[in-house]
């Protein structure tokens, strides 16, 4: 097994955006893409890493880009600033994550019949719009996202949709899950939330802690979430 990566500059709805895809060159078919979209400091190490640890289970990933080439925050505020911006224009934002899910899909070494895409904390809330604009997805993951609907109607949901959820995450409370459950529903989707108990935010990522806005790693729930997301994965294509 050998994973590759190559950057890949593409044009999207706001300009010129960068993302990292990554595969394993030692098998030569085509395989399923996965797309990874980034929490609100923008993409980093850390997206490239889980395109790359999906690729070392078979799979093509693309770390995306939804804030723009070179964009990327260094502090909270910067990344409040940089989120809010994206999620102030709910259309672009969708447009922007389809735009991705195009890309992908043209890769060489991507079987464009079988496409997911997984998100953490800002990409979690990028990647249930995707599933929310009627994307010709299989599946979606949403990593300790945020649940606000966009303020119009969604599209029939055709694709599968994971949330996996910290019970004491402060920017998606449990009233905020129930009712992402219902909006799930009225849209016709397959949908699952699994919740762990005592986790907040960002549970995923091992340099979180912030108790000021709720962010902490928890090592458990990120090995629960990571195989719930194998498992899911490997149900979509089976």
């Amino acid at each position: 097994m050998a994973v590759q990566t190559r950057p890949l500059v593409y044009e999207a709805p706001g300009g010129t955006f960068e993302g990292v895809v990554a595969w394993d060159d030692a098998v030569a078919e085509p395989r399923p893409g996965v797309l990874v979209s980034h929490n609100w400091m923008g993409q980093d190490d850390f997206d490239v890493g889980k395109a790359r640890a999906l690729a070392e289970l078979g799979y093509v990933g693309f770390a995306i880009d939804m804030f723009g080439q070179g964009r990327r925050a260094t502090n909270t505020d910067e990344a409040m600033a940089l989120a809010g911006e994206l999620g102030s224009d709910r259309a672009v934002l969708q447009a922007r994550i389809n735009r991705a899910l195009e890309l992908l899909r043209e890769q060489d070494e991507v079987d464009a019949s079988r496409t997911a895409a997984i998100g953490f904390c800002l990409g979690g809330k990028c990647v249930l719009d995707l599933a929310r604009s009627g994307a010709d997805v299989d599946g979606v993951v949403s990593f300790h996202g945020v649940f606000d609907a966009p303020p119009f109607p969604n599209r029939k949901i055709t694709a599968k949709v994971l949330v996996l959820h910290g019970f004491d995450d402060p920017l998606a409370t449990p009233e905020q899950t129930v009712a992402l459950g219902h909006e799930l529903t009225e849209a016709g989707a397959d949908w699952q939330i699994h919740i762990y108990g005592n986790t907040s935010h960002a549970f995923t990522d091992p340099h979180a802690d912030n108790p000021e806005f709720g962010l902490r790693y928890k090592e458990s729930a990120d090995k629960r979430s990571w195989r719930m997301m194998r498992d899911f994965l490997e149900e979509l294509w089976s």
